[in-house]
C-alpha cells in the first residue's frame, strides 16, 4: 500500500474529489425515490482504500457529511445511513481485493480487472441495502419500494465503480507505466497522444452539439468518443484509456440525465438496468482492450527479458551483447572502440569447494560491483559461467587499457565473505582495441577470447592486449581454430584410420599375424588433404577434445575389425593411443568395457598406449585405470618412454607390457653416445622387469641394426613400413615376413 508524502493534502484532495463526484451525481436524481442514476464517489472511495489502505476510511464520512450539509441536503435521519452505506461499500470492496490478491493493484491485468469488478459488485449490494434502509427510515421512499430502491442504488454504485475505479488505480501507478516497456514494445509517441487528445475532445464537442440540436442519430454519435478511447487502449498506456473511459462514461450519463437528443432519464428499474448495462458495456470495453494489449506487451517484455537478460546478474546476455555490439559497429564505423573479455581465475574452485549456490551469489555481487564502474554508453554483459564481456565506446588504445586495468582492480579488491571465509577473486582480461569500420565482430571476439586465455596461461590477474605481433595470442587463436576443425571432423566423420606395422627384430617365428599401431589422420574439409596429428593434437588436449577423439578411434577400429572378420583373424596385436584425459576419466574406462562387450574382437589383442607424462601426472588414477582395463584382457604400452624426468622411479607402480622408447633417442642411437647409452639402459631394465621394448621412429637400416644389437625387441618406423590406410593395410606385403626372408 502506498504512503503519501503529504497525508493532509491527500486527505483533503480525496474529500474534495468525493464531493465533486457526489455533486455531479445529483444531476441525475430520478423521480420520487431520490436515488441517483450513477454514483462516481463509489469508485473514488473503493479505489482510495485499495491503493492507500483501510486506515484512510475517515475521509469517506467526512466527505459525505460535508456534501449533505452543503450541496446535497437530505433529512437528518438519512445521513448516518448514507455514511454507513458509502463506508461499507468501500471497506468491503477493498477487503475483498486484499484478501484475494494483496498485490493486485501492482499488476493491473485482465484477471485483476475482473477481481475489482467482482469486489465492487459484492460491496455495492451490501452498501445499497444499508442505503435503501436509510431512505425508508427517513421516509424518502415508501417501504414497499425498498427492493427497487436498493437495486437502483446498487446499479448506480456499480456504474460509478466501473467508470471511475480504473482511473483511480491507474493514476496510482502513472509513473510506473513508461518504464514498464522497453524500446521494442514502446507505447505511442507524444505527438500521437496530442493528436488523440485533440480529436477526442473534438468528438465530445460533436456529441454535445448533435445531442442538443438534433435528435437524428444521437445514440450513434454518442458512441463516437468510444472509438477514440479504443484507439488509446491499443496504442497508449492504460491510464489514458482509464481516464478516457471515465470521461466518456460520465459525459454520456450527463447527456442522458439532462434529456438531450430526446433521451429521457429512466423512471423505472427496468429502464435503469438497461441503461446502466449499456453504459457499463461502453465503459468496460475499452478497458478490456487496454488490459489485453497491456498483457500482450508485458508478455512480450518478459519473453524479451528472458531472451536478452541474464537472470542471475541482470546484465545483458551473450546474444543480446552480440546484437548490441554489431549494431554499434554498423552505426559508428569510424569510431575507436575496444572489446574486453573477462574470465575469473580459478572460479571452479569456488563452485567445487563452497557450492554452486555460493558461486552464484559471488557472481551476482561481483557483477554489481563491476557494473557500478561501467561508463554510460558502454555495453557490459555476462556471457555465461564466470565470463563477462565489455564493449568500450569512444576510446583509444591507452584509455581502453586504463579502463580494463580498472576492471581488473575492481575484481582484485572485491571481497566476498562466506561462513567465516573471505573469497578474493581475480580475473584475466583480453583486450582488443579496434576501429569499427576495419573490424569484424566474430574476429574481434575470437581475438579477445584468445588474449584472455593467454592472460590466464601467464598467471592470471592481468590484462593481455591482443595485437597482430603477439605470439601467445596468435598461438591461442590457431589452437582455437584447430579445436573447431577437430570438432567438425568428429561430427562429420572425417577421421581416417591408418596402420603402421610393429615387427619383432629377433623373431624367427613363421606366424603371419600382424602387430600394428592405429594412427589418426583428419581430412581437411577445404583441400581434402589428410593431416597428421602434429598440428592439432596439442589443440585437442588444450580444449578437451582428446577424449572425444579417443572414443571415435576406438569405436571405428573395433567396428572395422568386426566388419572385416578375415582381416581381424590376422591381427596379433593392435595398438591404440590414449590421451591423459581419457586415462583420468572413469567414464572412458566404462566406455572401453561397453565397446569390448559389443565387439567380437578379442580384448587380449588390444594394447592401449599411454604416454609416460600422462601416467605420472596422476599415478594413482593411472594405476586404477590400467588394472581395470587389464582385467578385461587388454595390454598396455608406456609410450614416449625415457622422455620424462622421473621415469625409472615409477616403473614398479605401472603394470605395463611394453616400453615404447621415445623417438628422440631412437633417431640418434647410431650417432649419439648418450642416446645409445639411454636406449641400452632401457632395454636392460625391461629385460630385468620382464617387459618388452618397442623402438619407434626406426627410420633407417643403421638404426635398426643398432637396436637389434642393443637387444630391443620390436621396431616401428619408416625403415620398416610407412603408415597405410587401415583398409589397405592387409593387402600390402607383410614387412615382418619380408624381413625374415631378407635375413
Amino acid at each position: 500500500m502506498a504512503t503519501p508524502r503529504h497525508p493532509v493534502a491527500v486527505f483533503t484532495f480525496l474529500v474534495a474529489l468525493f464531493i465533486a463526484g457526489a455533486w455531479l451525481a445529483t444531476w441525475f436524481v430520478s423521480g420520487p425515490d431520490q436515488v441517483t442514476l450513477i454514483w462516481p464517489p463509489a469508485g473514488i472511495a473503493i479505489g482510495a482504500l485499495i491503493v492507500l489502505g483501510w486506515r484512510w476510511w475517515p475521509f469517506i464520512p467526512v466527505a459525505v457529511l460535508i456534501f449533505h450539509l452543503s450541496l446535497g441536503p437530505v433529512p437528518a435521519a438519512f445521513i448516518p445511513f448514507s455514511i454507513a452505506a458509502n463506508l461499507t461499500t468501500a471497506l468491503v470492496a477493498a477487503a475483498w481485493v486484499h484478501y484475494r490478491s494483496p498485490r493486485a493493484v501492482d499488476h493491473l491485468t485482465m484477471r485483476s480487472g475482473f477481481l475489482f469488478l467482482s469486489a465492487a459488485a459484492i460491496a455495492t449490494l451490501i452498501g445499497s441495502t444499508i442505503g435503501a434502509a436509510g431512505l425508508v427510515v427517513a421516509e424518502m421512499v415508501p417501504a414497499h419500494d425498498f427492493a427497487e430502491a436498493a437495486l437502483r442504488w446498487a446499479l448506480g454504485d456499480l456504474y460509478g465503480a466501473v467508470a471511475v475505479l480504473s482511473s483511480v488505480l491507474t493514476s496510482y501507478r502513472w509513473r510506473a507505466w513508461p518504464g514498464d516497456v522497453p524500446l521494442p514494445f514502446r507505447y505511442a509517441r507524444r505527438s500521437e497522444k496530442w493528436l488523440w487528445l485533440a480529436v477526442f475532445l473534438t468528438s465530445l464537442v460533436v456529441v454535445a452539439w448533435v445531442s442538443r440540436h438534433s435528435g437524428a442519430y444521437a445514440l450513434g454519435f454518442a458512441t463516437l468518443p468510444v472509438v477514440f478511447v479504443i484507439w488509446s487502449a491499443v496504442r497508449f498506456e492504460p491510464p489514458w484509456t482509464a481516464f478516457g473511459t471515465t470521461v466518456v462514461g460520465l459525459y454520456l450519463a450527463t447527456l442522458i440525465g439532462l434529456g438531450y437528443a430526446g433521451l429521457t432519464p429512466p423512471r423505472d428499474l427496468g429502464s435503469t438496468t438497461i441503461l446502466i448495462a449499456f453504459l457499463c458495456m461502453i465503459t468496460a470495453t475499452p478497458q478490456i482492450v487496454s488490459a489485453a494489449a497491456n498483457e500482450n506487451r508485458a508478455a512480450s517484455v518478459r519473453a524479451l527479458r528472458r531472451a536478452t537478460i541474464d537472470p542471475l546478474t541482470r546484465l545483458v546476455n551473450r546474444p543480446a551483447f552480440e546484437d548490441r555490439a554489431k549494431h554499434a559497429l554498423q552505426r559508428h564505423p569510424q569510431e575507436m572502440m575496444a572489446l574486453a573479455y573477462l574470465d575469473l581465475d580459478q572460479f571452479k574452485l569456488v563452485n567445487d569447494t563452497l557450492s554452486h549456490r555460493t558461486g552464484d551469489e559471488l557472481l551476482k555481487s561481483l557483477a554489481a560491483a563491476l557494473a557500478s564502474v561501467i561508463r554510460p554508453g558502454d555495453v557490459f554483459a555476462r556471457l555465461g559461467g564466470d565470463e563477462f564481456a565489455l564493449l568500450l565506446r569512444k576510446v583509444d588504445h591507452s584509455e581502453a587499457l586504463r579502463l580494463a586495468q580498472e576492471l581488473r582492480r575492481v575484481v582484485a579488491d572485491f571481497r566476498f565473505p562466506h561462513q567465516g571465509r573471505v573469497i578474493a577473486p581475480t580475473t584475466s582480461i583480453g583486450l582488443v582495441p579496434f576501429i569499427a569500420a576495419e573490424s569484424d565482430f566474430a574476429g574481434l571476439f575470437a581475438q579477445a577470447d584468445a588474449a584472455c586465455f593467454t592472460a590466464k596461461e601467464l598467471g592470471g590477474n592481468r590484462v593481455q592486449v591482443a595485437t597482430a605481433d603477439e605470439p601467445q595470442v596468435h598461438d591461442r587463436r590457431n589452437a582455437m581454430d584447430w579445436a573447431v576443425r577437430i570438432s567438425d571432423a568428429i561430427e562429420q566423420g572425417r577421421l581416417h584410420l591408418f596402420a603402421q606395422s610393429i615387427i619383432a627384430l629377433k623373431s624367427t617365428s613363421k606366424t603371419n599375424l600382424h602387430h600394428f599401431e592405429v594412427l589418426l589422420r583428419i581430412e581437411d574439409v577445404a583441400s581434402g588433404e589428410l593431416l597428421e596429428p602434429g598440428p592439432y593434437i596439442a589443440a585437442a588436449e588444450r580444449f578437451r577434445f582428446a577424449t572425444r577423439i579417443d572414443r571415435a578411434v576406438l569405436t571405428q577400429t573395433l567396428e572395422w575389425l568386426d566388419t572385416h572378420r578375415e582381416c581381424a583373424a590376422q591381427v596379433g596385436m593392435v595398438g591404440i593411443n590414449l590421451s591423459g584425459a581419457s586415462v583420468n576419466d572413469d567414464d572412458f574406462a566404462q566406455f572401453i568395457e561397453e565397446c569390448l562387450a559389443r565387439s567380437h574382437f578379442p580384448a587380449s589383442r588390444l594394447c592401449f598406449e599411454i604416454t609416460e607424462t600422462s601416467a605420472v601426472r596422476d599415478l594413482a588414477q593411472a594405476q586404477r585405470f590400467i588394472q581395470r582395463i587389464r582385467a578385461l584382457g587388454c595390454k598396455f604400452a608406456l609410450d614416449d618412454f625415457g622422455a620424462g624426468f622421473c621415469s625409472f622411479s615409477y616403473l614398479q607402480s605401472l603394470d605395463v607390457d611394453f616400453f615404447k622408447i621415445d623417438g628422440s633417442f631412437v633417431r640418434e642411437v647410431h650417432t649419439s653416445p648418450l642416446a645409445l647409452a639411454i636406449v641400452r639402459s632401457i632395454a636392460e631394465i625391461a629385460r630385468v622387469m620382464r617387459k618388452q621394448t618397442i623402438a619407434e621412429y626406426t627410420e633407417s637400416e643403421a638404426i635398426r641394426s643398432h637396436l637389434l644389437a642393443l637387444g630391443v625387441d620390436y621396431a616401428q618406423g619408416f625403415a620398416i613400413e610407412r603408415p597405410l590406410p587401415l583398409a589397405r593395410y592387409f593387402d600390402s606385403p607383410d614387412p615382418a615376413a619380408a624381413m625374415r626372408q631378407a635375413s
